[in-house]
């Protein structure tokens, strides 16, 4: 199989598991964004990295990064959920052009480096 039509797959997968998760109200908390993320991460067996508010205004967005899989399997994932309310974009960080998702493989290396060090 390859890569792109993995990443499809893995998209589509967390997609739908977020498909009942979403948030009812018109502007999305912090809190609710976490609790959004964290349900549809556990419930494909994936890592957060982190997540974050970018923007400001009626483009700010809640913006989370995950990992699934490790070592060479590893891949990478950008959640990203306007504050206004709306729908969840899941996308894998290699297809995203949201400039946050270049974060993600940093982040995670910069992680496994504390883990070997501690």
């Amino acid at each position: 199989m390859d890569a792109q039509l993995e990443d499809k797959t893995l998209e589509s997968t967390l997609a739908e598991s977020l498909a009942d998760l979403e948030p009812d109200t018109k502007t999305v908390s912090d809190d609710e964004f976490a609790e959004v993320v964290g349900g549809a991460i556990d419930a494909v067996g994936g890592t957060l990295l982190f997540k974050m508010c970018v923007g400001d205004g009626d483009g700010a967005q809640h913006v989370a990064a995950a990992c699934i899989g490790d070592g060479g399997n590893r891949q990478f994932l950008l959640l990203t959920l306007p504050i206004s309310g709306g729908a969840l974009k899941v996308e894998t960080a290699a297809r995203s052009t949201n400039p946050v998702a270049g974060i993600a493989a940093a982040y995670a290396g910069l992680m496994d480096a504390f883990k070997a060090a501690a």
